[in-house]
């Protein structure tokens, strides 16, 4: 909303939103991690449930949650703009290109976390902002990556909006997305029995 307030160039209206929302989430999930696990998305809590990370019943509660706070963050810009506060978006956003960008965003996203945790916890911060800000790019969608995001943006008809029809499929395609990631991970980061150790490094005397 603020950059269509300032420019009509809709490539730096997309800067403006890549570089708010990867720092935000930095932000968010430094101080919210150590509370809540910083679950902001039904298809990270899903794989987090399948995972028995989290228990089932937590999960649904915080998708519950998860897509409520997204609505009310909706209202609550809309009304920081002084725009009307309920909303339908317009925006049509529907395709084979766009679902498979979304399933390939929330892949990505999926990926990115279960590999932090496992080799680099500490920065899960940065990398899953790091790896938003760079999907805004290199996707078609522009990597919405959460089904709760993506329903909130079916609540504002502004840059970010997706028109409601379109929802099913943006969120069918990222929680395929997400949990394919969840069995190649599972995979890729098994622990390794014995020496049977992905990179053996000989000492050097």
């Amino acid at each position: 909303m603020m950059a269509e307030t300032l420019t009509t160039d809709i490539a730096l209206a997309l800067l403006a939103n890549t570089i708010a929302t990867g720092a935000i989430l930095v932000v968010l999930i430094t101080m919210l991690g150590p509370i809540s696990g910083a679950h902001f998305n039904p298809a990270v809590s899903l794989v987090f449930a399948l995972r028995r990370d989290l228990p089932r019943r937590d999960a649904a509660f915080y998708a519950i949650v998860q897509v409520a706070g997204g609505i009310v963050g909706a209202i609550l810009a809309h009304a920081m703009f002084a725009l009307p506060l309920l909303q339908a978006s317009s925006t049509v956003r529907s395709g084979a290109a766009q679902w498979l960008s979304e399933g390939v965003a929330c892949f990505g996203l999926v990926a990115t976390i279960l590999a932090g945790i496992r080799l680099q916890r500490g920065a899960v911060p940065m990398l899953v902002g790091l790896y938003i800000t760079a999907a805004y790019w290199f996707t078609a969608s522009t990597s919405f990556a959460n089904p709760a995001v993506a329903i909130a943006r079916a609540f504002t008809d502004t840059f970010s909006g997706i028109r409601p029809y379109d929802l099913p499929g943006f969120i069918l395609a990222q929680l395929a997305g997400a949990l394919v990631a969840l069995a190649l991970m599972s995979w890729l980061l098994r622990a390794p029995v014995g020496d049977a150790l992905p990179i053996h490094v000989e000492e050097q005397s």
